[in-house]
């Protein structure tokens, strides 16, 4: 499936479920002679990693990871790069009494009506056991995003809150929640032994901000810098929400309250969290992410079967009380590979003196699109064969076909390519798009 790959920067896919032998990530997009990351890995692997606080699952994941292929006496070698993270301590065993029925708040039910079969043991691909895949991604584009910083600061923890300060935090064993009053970390630790002993489970709000970030980065209409990391984090199974700046506050102000003035000394606010129109502007950006409670709790639940019929779960077996520690290094990632895309592609806008690898680079990820968007075509091709034949409608439309090549040709002349060649295309695409649909149209 090709939503298991982020054609980013980097250009990788992620494989593998919470109970297979293994997960993994394939790179692919990676230039030689850079030094392997190790320490850097293991640090922010330690952060997601099971057993990272006294409040996530007692799975006893060591996160060990093997190199299979791409790198040769500690650097990358410029072919793609394979690396195994082993599922060591998965208790299938712990799930076969739900293998027939659906979870309240997991993958279950939509995955099982779409696909008509899921991976019951601790969500299979569902899992947050895939982050690792993306966490290891991320470690690749540090230098590339230099100097921009991320840092944390959580605001709730299910119904406790503490009000948002300038306090922001790295990511540390000290206080791996980030929570925004560290001065009184003893509350929120009464408050979380409270939640475990009752065997429920919470969320809360995380708020992120981007230090030094450049004007400029982001693009019109629909490669917004705020859509493309809304996109990336919404990703991350446990996120429910994102606003960015004063968010949804917004909703209350005027707009002479809301527009972030300026004078010779630069902006007066910053209701808009660092983004305008979809492109940074140089301030901080700030970013409010909403993380659902963990679905997998020990209270008595009603749900149904394979078969439609009702009766009542109690879910046992390991897991987190709150998402939150082990879902920050996660976002780091995801906004980190956003980023990374961003100046990538901002440095071509920009006129930047580039490489020749840079330039191999752009092409091979622009040859990308285009196979992906054949392969679409293929893929729509075949539904309208479908259709088609239900309808009993002939297969071949030549006269859309005439009015295809016409559209080409006219387009080409305006951006001055060869009419030959680019018919040629279209023909060979058109090719390609019957085949196993004889004599298939569009």
């Amino acid at each position: 499936m090709r939503s298991n790959r982020l054609s980013s920067f980097l250009g990788f896919s992620t494989f593998g479920e919470s109970h297979s032998p293994a997960l993994g990530i394939v790179i692919e997009d990676i230039k030689p002679g850079i030094k392997f990351p190790y320490y850097e890995l293991n640090r922010l692997l330690s952060f997601r990693k099971p057993q990272s606080t006294l409040y996530s699952t007692t799975r006893n994941e060591t996160d060990e990871y093997q190199i299979v292929s791409g790198i040769f006496e500690g650097k990358t070698t410029g072919m793609p790069i394979c690396i195994l993270f082993w599922n060591k301590d998965a208790q299938s065993q712990d799930y076969e009494y739900l293998k027939d029925v659906f979870r309240p708040g997991h993958a279950d039910y939509s995955w099982f009506q779409k696909f008509k079969i899921y991976d019951y043991r601790g969500g299979g691909r569902a899992s947050g056991r895939e982050t690792i895949s993306r966490v290891a991604a991320s470690v690749f584009v540090n230098e590339l995003i230099q100097p921009i910083e991320i840092k944390f600061q959580t605001i709730q923890i299910g119904s406790l809150t503490c009000e948002p300060n300038q306090n922001f935090y790295s990511i540390t064993q000290e206080n791996p929640f980030c929570w925004a009053d560290i001065d009184k970390i003893s509350s929120l630790t009464e408050y979380l032994n409270v939640i475990k002993a009752d065997n429920d489970t919470v969320g809360g709000i995380v708020r992120v901000l981007l230090a030094n970030v450049p004007a400029g980065l982001g693009d019109p209409v629909y490669e917004k810098l705020n859509a493309n990391l809304s996109k990336a984090i919404m990703s991350i199974g446990t996120v429910k929400g994102i606003s960015f700046g004063d968010g949804f506050e917004v909703a209350n102000l005027t707009g002479s309250l809301a527009n972030d003035q300026m004078d010779k000394g630069g902006f007066l606010s910053n209701h808009a969290g660092g983004i305008n129109a979809g492109i940074s502007t140089g301030q901080p950006i700030i970013i409010n992410i909403a993380v659902k409670p963990v679905s997998s709790h020990g209270k008595p639940q009603k749900t149904l079967n394979k078969k439609g019929e009702e009766l009542e779960i109690q879910i046992v077996g390991r897991h987190d009380v709150s998402h939150i520690p082990r879902i920050l290094p996660v976002i780091e990632a995801m906004i980190k590979l956003t980023l990374a895309d961003t100046i990538a592609w901002q440095k071509q806008i920009a006129g930047e003196e580039l490489t020749l690898d840079d330039y191999r680079e752009a092409i091979d990820k622009i040859d990308e699109d285009i196979l992906l968007l054949l392969y679409r075509r293929k893929k729509v091709v075949k539904e309208v064969k479908k259709l088609k034949q239900k309808n009993r409608l002939e297969f071949r439309d030549e006269a859309r076909e005439n009015a295809i090549s016409d559209q080409w040709t006219v387009i080409a002349k305006e951006l001055g390519l060869d009419k030959v060649k680019v018919l040629t295309i279209l023909a060979n695409a058109l090719e390609i798009c019957r085949l196993d649909n004889t004599d298939s149209s569009i």
